[in-house]
């Protein structure tokens, strides 16, 4: 009885011990973001590398964004830092002597079509948003993969083959995205956001304008009155906001035209990457076919 009673407190106690563990385990190669994060994963499958998620909250722009002390340790820690890039991660001090790559080298960037009036200060000088591009994405594996192969030479095949297994996947999501918007009835968009100029590059649609708009910063009566003439003079279908957005514009809109609001993904969330694109082309097909 003694006996049972010792094992049943020592059960107790590793119980303790482990809930009290710290849950930022260290991890050889930390990604920034939700892309970099999951295409690092896929190009990693088949080996025992760990690779861990610094930003794992549902945002889409990163202009004020602070880490806190376990994001900071898994960046301290890790053998391979993947960003990005294209300006998304300027929040980030890193320490020169860490090895990091950056996703974005070689992609041409795009300016962001912004048009909020008060709210200059928060633009970038360019769109960091490449990953909403199926063939930006490819470039962002493909310079992921170099830098993993340089660090971890001994998986070099691995990474290649699944470099390539992620290669197709894009070319099959860019083919299925031309076929299903190929005959839209209207390619123009009004977004509230101003990081969809790659994905609307990507498959032939013109955003016409792109409201930043945050809580707490919504558009002005006067900028209200000139989307609504924009949408009515394009007679457009539908005006789009993003997950976690406000809706106060776009819903104000919708009931002056007869326009509705539709959701789109920055693929910065909780949905996988190729959920998030697939869902935008849907989407996309839904409010403008």
């Amino acid at each position: 009885m003694k006996k049972l009673c010792f094992i049943f407190i020592l059960v107790l106690l590793l119980g303790v011990f482990s809930a009290c563990a710290p849950a930022d385990a260290q991890v050889q190669v930390a990604a920034t973001t939700l892309p970099v994060y999951e295409f690092t994963s896929l190009l990693c499958a088949g080996t025992d590398i760990t690779v861990g998620r610094v930003v794992t909250e549902s945002v889409s722009c990163l202009h004020d964004y602070s880490l806190q002390t376990a994001q900071m340790r898994m960046l301290e820690g890790a053998e391979l830092i993947v960003i990005s890039g294209a300006g998304l991660e300027d929040f980030l001090e890193l320490n020169p002597v860490q090895t990091v790559c950056d996703a974005s080298v070689g992609i041409e960037l795009l300016c962001p079509e912004h048009h909020h009036e008060e709210h200059t200060d928060h633009n970038h000088e360019s769109d960091p948003h490449i990953w909403l591009s199926p063939e930006n994405a490819k470039h962002m594996c493909a310079n992921i993969c170099e830098n993993l192969c340089k660090v971890y030479p001994e998986h070099t095949q691995i990474f290649r083959d699944n470099l390539s297994d992620l290669i197709t996947q894009l070319e099959q999501l860019q083919a299925y995205g031309e076929e299903t918007l190929r005959d839209l009835s209207c390619r123009k968009l009004i977004t509230f956001h101003d990081g969809f100029s790659y994905f609307a590059e990507a498959f032939d649609l013109t955003i016409l304008k792109a409201v930043e708009e945050e809580s707490g910063s919504e558009a002005s009566a006067k900028e209200l009155i000139g989307l609504i003439e924009l949408v009515n003079q394009h007679t457009l279908p539908a005006v789009f906001i993003e997950y976690n957005g406000s809706v106060s514009a776009a819903d104000i809109i919708a009931a002056e035209t007869g326009s509705r609001v539709f959701t789109l993904d920055m693929a910065m969330g909780e949905n996988k990457y190729f959920d998030a694109m697939y869902h935008n082309i849907d989407t996309i097909k839904e409010a403008l076919g």
